[in-house]
């Protein structure tokens, strides 16, 4: 239904600043993402299996087509990154305490040009920077972060930065859940369906939440606001964001699991 959704949209030029992220801030087009992927170690046989010895990463067997080791071999750093940034960031305790701030800040100070939604704020300029003035920021996602604007990235508590990235991650992050659709995607077609749906699943609804509790008024598409303005707004954030930090370390368990068994299988 999502996909069917956006699909329909796209052909009449309609954007929405909720959904839309999915597919053009992550690589995967809706077409990449309905194909089926039965993961490595996998041999299709039959009718169909034709078609994906055409694909990027398979090869032709006897047996029938499978994921070629030599793809594997290729994309071994790759997996080794994933399989070290999925250890490392649930190796941490979960960090509830930034509010959904990032969107905030995204916009703080910001030039009307720069503001990345053409959607109306639901505080007004000078509410949302007083939001962002009234509490520490605790970004700890440099994805996020790289999106401040000139004005925000002092007041966060730490400068974040793509090599440190590893050493920054941490399991509370709704972005760090929604990434594991971005790395399931890039593991392709070494990752099964199955595990790229459920991280695409988890990466939508943490991006409802995030934009709830974004600056953004966002009630002419039916999301009504997480009000982190408000101590109410603030604790509700909190139960969303632990119960989505829950159902991504399950995600993450698997994505790691799933990594340690392409790097000791062969090579």
């Amino acid at each position: 239904m999502l996909l069917g959704d956006y699909l329909r949209r796209r052909a009449r030029g309609l954007p929405h600043p909720v959904i839309d992220f999915l597919f053009t801030y992550y690589n995967l087009t809706p077409g990449q993402l309905q194909r089926w992927h039965p993961g490595y170690g996998i041999t299709l046989s039959g009718s169909g299996a034709d078609e994906y010895a055409k694909l990027r990463g398979y090869r032709g067997t006897e047996a029938g087509v499978t994921v070629d080791p030599d793809f594997l071999a290729k994309r071994r750093a790759t997996v080794e990154y994933v399989a070290g940034l999925m250890e490392a960031t649930a190796s941490r305790p979960a960090n509830l305490g930034c509010f959904g701030l990032h969107e905030w800040a995204m916009v703080y100070r910001a030039d009307p040009d720069e503001i990345r939604h053409r959607m109306p704020l639901r505080l007004g300029r000078e509410g949302t920077d007083a939001v962002v003035e009234s509490m520490p920021l605790r970004c700890t996602h440099f994805d996020a972060f790289r999106f401040f604007t000139a004005g925000a990235r002092p007041r966060n508590a730490a400068e974040l930065t793509r090599g440190a990235q590893v050493a920054t991650e941490q399991p509370g992050c709704l972005h760090a859940g929604m990434d594991l659709y971005k790395f399931s995607a890039k593991l392709l077609p070494l990752m099964s369906s199955e595990m790229l749906w459920d991280a695409f699943e988890l990466a939508h609804e943490a991006r409802k939440l995030d934009m709830r509790a974004s600056p953004y008024d966002l009630s002419s598409y039916g999301y009504q606001p997480v009000r982190i303005d408000t101590p109410g707004g603030r604790a509700e954030y909190v139960r969303e964001q632990s119960e989505l930090a829950t159902r991504a370390a399950q995600v993450r368990s698997a994505l790691l699991a799933w990594c340690r068994g392409l790097l000791t299988g062969p090579t």
